[in-house]
């Protein structure tokens, strides 16, 4: 098992560059089953996860070949298969993403419960994609703990979600392509990626409306054409980076080769703690700022401040002065981490499952730890690059299901980072 050896309180100064979505990257596999042309991926992340569905899509009979760094193509095979691989949907939880698209062109599916993070493991259910399945005309049969569903012809019809969820609305989206009639997607969600992906199934000869709105509108085609997707910016990785330069405080630091509208609500609250930040159409400049003020947060579904930043924004309070609540409304067990954080000398309070109070600022120590999952694994790292002393971080296989080359990148802004295998 791989893990990160740190030794921190180094200035922290450069360039650093933002690779593409790694949930706008896992979309475009599933979404490539939906047309028998070829599709080339341009910005693809090279991270675990997106390794694993290009897996699954090898294993379903579809050819994925690398033509060079961040760049794929795609194209159909005449191999017919509609059973997800166990050992595959056991590693990943967007594996539930093939289901729809399978489901539509080949008329049946076959998959176990899909695996992935342990955060939010009693808040994921996948009745918010079966129950949409089967109202479309799916015949549903679980036995064994395993799934299957069958369907001569999926129709539109209109569904409203009980929970905004990113991955029901792409999925339920992508499958409306080939359904017959329109497929009215109520209380959807409204992220950037949802957007992306719309606009490139738009240009393979979909008909979708609405995407990035809570109602969208797909009229069913018969047949989806080929294309090019260019797979946008990392906005996590981008508002991870920005809370690591505002907590280290140390130099001006450069974010390349992102979409800072993606993050609004992040600016807001870097307007209030103080952060001293420059925003660009393409890039963020963070330099050091004289006082930083604790600010409370509450997670929400975009446009409002993005779950997965939680992690990174509770280390960024252990630097700023006062109190801040941290209110996480989106999945139970992400703020357990703090508790790591406690033991390297930062004062947080554990309200319930959902709150925590943070009393900064902090002198944070090193200590050996074990990464919880992807993002808490990512705030970790950046508590271990402002903590005083050596940090060891395990069970790093987490951090590399979403981030590239991450040591790489923060050597490159002066990081006393090493990997262990």
């Amino acid at each position: 098992m791989s893990k990160f050896i740190i030794n921190g309180r180094r200035p922290l100064r450069g360039e650093i560059n933002v690779s593409g979505s790694k949930n706008a990257a896992l979309k475009i596999f599933p979404a490539a089953i939906l047309t028998r042309e070829k599709i080339r991926v341009l910005n693809t992340p090279e991270i675990e996860d997106v390794l694993r569905a290009q897996e699954m899509l090898l294993a379903l009979g579809h050819e994925v070949k690398k033509i060079k760094h961040g760049v794929i193509d795609i194209k159909f095979n005449t191999q017919k298969c509609v059973a997800l691989p166990p050992e595959l949907v056991s590693k990943f939880r967007a594996s539930i993403m093939f289901v729809g698209p399978i489901l539509v062109t080949c008329g049946e599916v076959h998959f176990p419960h899909p695996g992935g993070c342990v955060i939010g493991a009693g808040t994921r259910p996948i009745d918010l994609f079966l129950d949409p399945f089967q109202k479309m005309g799916a015949k549903l049969e679980i036995k064994d703990g395993h799934y299957c569903l069958k369907a001569k012809k999926l129709k539109g019809v209109e569904i409203f979600f009980s929970k905004v969820s990113v991955t029901a609305t792409e999925s339920l989206m992508m499958t409306s392509c080939l359904a017959e009639g329109e497929t009215i997607l109520k209380n959807s969600a409204m992220e950037p990626e949802i957007s992306a992906l719309a606009d490139f199934l738009n240009s393979c000869g979909a008909k979708i409306e609405g995407a990035g709105t809570p109602t969208i509108k797909i009229k069913g085609v018969k047949k989806l054409n080929g294309g090019e997707y260019k797979i946008i910016p990392d906005r996590i990785e981008t508002g991870t980076f920005a809370m690591l330069a505002a907590a280290s405080n140390s130099g001006n630091i450069l974010i390349k080769n992102c979409e800072p509208k993606h993050l609004e609500a992040l600016w807001v609250l870097f307007d209030k703690i103080g952060v001293n930040f420059v925003l660009n159409k393409d890039n963020v400049l963070i330099k050091p700022a004289k006082k930083l003020s604790a600010c409370d947060v509450i997670t929400h579904e975009y446009p409002g401040f993005a779950t997965d930043l939680q992690s990174a924004y509770t280390v960024l309070m252990t630097q700023t002065h006062g109190l801040s609540l941290i209110h996480e409304t989106i999945y139970d067990r992400r703020l357990l981490f703090a508790d790591m954080l406690t033991q390297m000398g930062a004062n947080i309070i554990m309200a319930d499952p959902h709150r925590v109070v943070v009393n900064g600022p902090s002198k944070l120590h090193g200590r050996k730890l074990m990464s919880p999952d992807l993002r808490a694994g990512m705030a970790l790292i950046i508590a271990a690059l402002i903590a005083q002393g050596k940090t060891e971080i395990d069970n790093i296989y987490q951090i590399d299901r979403g981030y590239e080359k991450l040591e790489e990148k923060l050597k490159k802004l002066g990081a006393d980072i090493k990997r262990i295998n």
